[in-house]
């Protein structure tokens, strides 16, 4: 399957903002961290995952992320933030990001991340848990 053809279950748009273009006149690398945080949290809200961390006390933890850049942003521009969780496994989950211009009309940045849960009290990882997991399913179809 084309990188193209993959599902993304959470999709959001995010305008440009002038102030994110750095010296070389395009959004600087830092802040596509920043759009990766925004969708990501759109799609932990649509699975009720900040309901647990303030009933539980048990939450997502970045464990680790990276981006690809494939083309420069530049002002003016509104992006797509796209987000899908690839993989499943006991203590959380590996997230995709995909970033698409729709002044170029393609796809500028790829990015990913591992997310672990951790039971904030102990500090320590924690299970994701079948009621989530169940609802990461339900939302990647």
């Amino acid at each position: 399957m084309s990188k193209d053809e993959r599902h993304f279950p959470v999709s959001i748009e995010i305008p440009v903002a002038w102030g994110e273009m750095d010296a070389l006149n395009h959004v600087n690398n830092v802040v596509y961290f920043r759009y990766f945080e925004t969708v990501r949290i759109e799609y932990l809200r649509r699975i009720g995952m900040l309901d647990v961390l303030s009933t539980q006390g048990v939450g997502p933890v970045l464990a680790e992320t990276s981006a690809r850049y494939r083309r420069p942003v530049t002002f003016p521009d509104t992006l797509t933030a796209q987000a899908r969780v690839s993989q499943l496994d006991e203590h959380g989950f590996t997230m995709e990001y995909r970033i698409v211009s729709q002044a170029q009309q393609t796809v500028t940045t790829e990015g990913s991340a591992r997310v672990v849960m951790v039971d904030f009290g102990s500090g320590r990882k924690a299970p994701l848990g079948e009621e989530l997991k169940q609802r990461l399913l339900q939302l990647e179809g």
